[in-house]
């Protein structure tokens, strides 16, 4: 694996994921309360031997920064080993990032100064546990010049939603169709198609190659839009990789995100952030063990009952009542509240009697007591965002309307 170095795309503005990206870039959101997006995709790395990692950002970055050095301090650069920050380099244009095709142009100084074998291009913002070293060495008994990670995805979902492979013999991408609202179907099936998943594995004389062809013309500067389909044109060999997993996830939007988080909460969630055989690393800041009290006694004592939840390390559950919900570091949630399929961030205090159901309650937040939120769509719509699937959010440090709080059950 050393012969291979990896740029992660984590210049993502998340414009569909707002207001959970009004203060930080999409790989940098929270998830399952010990996470942040970007910590599954360096992770794969990390299991995967890869250990020369570049990661390349732009929109508000800071908290990405400082969790990447908070939490990813993990490699040795005396024996060639780092994982590092690379904003727009302004080498080759004065632009910012213009298109994901662009920060790996604008990054082509460092690709011909370090001179690997291979270069991994991965998203930073994706859901997904996959082991790169199978997916390089199909890319290397192949000969390809760029292999593409691809699953089976159902028509009805694809459509208009991810980018589809067409492919040849022995898998060979005859071509791309971004978004299509009508996706060909993989050969011998019917109802599903070949969805590319955002990684790429190029050989690196390729990938310069194309990047700055691909600088040369006007357009989105886009891998899928844009660099894969001018290779395919070209004659190039590009390759689809058929992932084995079963699990992939694009968290764009609000209600993806909360979906994704329903999905932890089964009893056997099919992305299993428990196993040992490939850890997920994420935040290394704990705050103690989480605690949940009055979980029955005397009559007349407050219960508390969580069920189908994660519960992170700090939070308190006191006397409360919490369901397919997930609970962030440091949370704290009163007597008689009710907690139902939603996300609360850290920090975020709940006072007593609240009612909240099918929401994201984003960090550092007071709920006050007899609060209601997801009980009446038309007053969360005055005051919060509400997604298309009738998720509510509340941003990252604001005041709750305490005025008319409790008169909207």
């Amino acid at each position: 694996m050393r012969d291979t170095l990896v740029m992660v795309l984590a210049g993502g503005q998340g414009e569909r994921l707002y207001p959970l990206t009004k203060d930080r870039a999409k790989p940098a959101v929270p998830f399952a309360g010990d996470f942040r997006l970007i910590d599954f995709t360096l992770s794969n790395c990390l299991n995967s031997g890869l250990r020369r990692i570049y990661v390349l950002t732009q929109y508000k970055s800071e908290s990405l920064d400082q969790h990447l050095r908070t939490s990813w301090d993990v490699f040795s650069p005396e024996i060639g080993e780092w994982i590092t920050t690379r904003p727009p380099q302004k080498r080759m244009s004065d632009d910012w990032y213009l298109g994901t095709a662009d920060a790996i142009y604008q990054n082509v100084y460092t690709l011909q100064t370090e001179r690997p074998r291979h270069v991994l291009v991965l998203s930073g913002d994706h859901l997904y546990r996959m082991d790169y070293s199978l997916l390089l060495e199909e890319h290397t008994r192949t000969a390809a010049h760029v292999t593409v990670a691809c699953m089976e995805r159902p028509l009805a979902e694809a459509a208009g939603n991810l980018g589809v492979l067409v492919v040849g013999e022995n898998d060979a991408v005859v071509r791309l169709e971004e978004k299509p609202s009508r996706p060909a179907p993989s050969p011998g099936r019917a109802d599903t198609c070949l969805c590319s998943m955002g990684v790429y594995a190029f050989q690196t004389e390729a990938l310069v190659r194309s990047v700055i062809e691909d600088a040369k013309r006007s357009g989105g500067h886009d891998f899928a839009r844009d660099v894969l389909p001018a290779m395919v044109r070209s004659g190039a060999q590009v390759h689809a990789y058929r992932f084995p997993g079963r699990y992939w996830r694009d968290v764009g939007t609000i209600d993806a995100y909360w979906e994704a988080h329903m999905d932890l909460v089964r009893v056997q969630p099919v992305l299993n952030l428990y196993g040992r055989d490939w850890p997920f690393r994420g935040e290394t800041q704990h705050g103690g063990p989480a605690k949940i009290v009055f979980a029955g006694g005397s009559p007349g004592t407050p219960k508390a009952e969580v069920f189908n939840s994660l519960i992170c390390h700090g939070a308190i559950v006191s006397g409360a009542y919490v369901c397919d919900s997930v609970i962030g570091p440091g949370a704290r949630i009163e007597v008689g509240s009710r907690i139902e399929q939603s996300i609360i961030m850290d920090r975020t205090a709940i006072g007593r009697d609240v009612r909240i159901r099918r929401a994201i309650i984003d960090k550092d937040n007071t709920i006050p007591d007899g609060a209601r939120i997801g009980y009446d769509i038309d007053w969360d719509r005055r005051h919060f965002t509400v997604s298309e699937g009738g998720v509510v959010v509340m941003p990252k440090r604001v005041p709750f309307p305490r005025a008319d709080a409790g008169a909207h059950e």
